[in-house]
């Protein structure tokens, strides 16, 4: 099954996690910071249209020959959802609504989850904000993968199939390691999924909710936008365990790849002090189009013509290793033997944990 993973456990540090410090240090240099956070107002119209335009695109897709369901699952319908689950997890950090209105942020996120066609929003939020706290910590983060992955999925061919698998273990992982109680408002989402996949059904047919469902499942697997999965984590240099991306499929997954600045500032919305590229489009668009670029400059940067967290903190990520391609991401992961589901950074549990407003920032 090709060349054996040089890695047969797990990076082990002794250390927290890193970006609580970072964030307390880079705060106490540079409070100006702390007005970049908030929510971005433009999230919701952007769930909005794209959940729409799933819909709209189920009265084409139930007359497509499978072959060509299947290819426009991967190339658009896939990313789309890709786009919602992202979407999801901005939401899952109240940036729609923002720490005031968290009832608006679930119920935007059960809207967002529709085209994804099985309920996630409620329980991502649940898992994903331990992740944030407990980085690495082999009991509270569901994000790494487990000792029976590492072992059996060692070679080149088990990694490429691992990848292909990654849907299932992303969904089955977080059961099976650390069953947390189910609430009310996961009940409600299941409740809002089945209803809105019955409706599907019974409207389009097999085919459109066949649709919603393999685009969902093939842009977790061997997908250029699931590059994210590999490359915000897995170790590729030794001496860090966040990495960000900085490429051109950031305009497509709400700059997901801006990693370690989201783990260091989870309140900052990624559409707007993060993502230079956008910011370097809308001037380049405000001096092209007057007046119409200026209503795209706000749709692209809500907060206007703030200075972004990597402008003003330049030397905190400036030198970090990053990534620019998934792609690269994606062949490295199953052609290098010191990386696989091993290459990960863990840690003990520990009594002095995060407190729960330390990620509210």
């Amino acid at each position: 099954m090709g060349q054996a993973s040089t890695r047969m456990d797990f990076e082990w540090s002794y250390t927290e996690e890193p970006h609580a410090s970072r964030r307390k240090e880079i705060l106490s240099k540079y409070p100006e910071i702390k007005e970049l956070m908030g929510p971005d107002p433009q999230l919701k119209w952007k769930v909005t249209f794209l959940v729409l335009f799933q819909i709209v695109t189920l009265f084409w897709v139930r007359e497509f020959s499978w072959p060509t369901l299947l290819i426009c699952a991967y190339l658009v319908g896939g990313v789309i959802n890709h786009a919602l689950n992202l979407a999801i997890h901005e939401i899952s950090h109240n940036l729609a609504f923002g720490h005031s209105h968290p009832m608006l942020n679930r119920a935007l996120g059960m809207f967002a989850n529709l085209p994804i066609g099985v309920p996630v929003s409620i329980s991502f939020k649940k898992y994903h904000i331990l992740h944030h706290r407990y980085q690495g910590d082999r009991e509270l983060d569901v994000d790494v993968p487990t000792e029976f992955e590492g072992r059996w999925f060692a070679t080149t061919g088990m990694k490429f199939l691992w990848l292909i698998l990654q849907p299932a273990f992303y969904s089955i992982r977080p059961l099976l390691l650390l069953p947390l109680p189910v609430t009310g408002l996961e009940l409600i989402n299941i409740l809002v999924q089945v209803v809105f996949d019955g409706l599907v059904l019974y409207l389009f047919g097999w085919k459109a909710l066949l649709y919603l469902f393999s685009g969902t499942l093939l842009a977790m697997g061997v997908h250029p936008v699931a590059g994210h999965f590999i490359s915000e984590h897995f170790v590729f240099d030794e001496k860090f365990e966040t990495y960000s991306y900085y490429g051109i499929l950031n305009l497509l997954t709400l700059n997901v790849g801006y990693h370690v600045e989201h783990h260091d500032f989870p309140y900052i919305k990624t559409t707007s002090g993060m993502l230079l590229l956008v910011t370097r489009v809308r001037f380049f668009v405000v001096g092209l189009f007057a007046e119409l670029g200026s209503w795209i400059a706000k749709v692209l940067s809500p907060i206007g013509m703030t200075l972004s967290l990597r402008k003003i903190a330049s030397e905190y990520y400036e030198n970090l290793p990053h990534h620019t391609s998934w792609v690269k991401v994606l062949y490295d992961f199953v052609m290098r033997p010191d990386i696989g589901p091993f290459a990960r950074v863990c840690r003990r549990r520990r009594t002095n944990l995060a407190n729960d407003d330390s990620y509210e920032e």
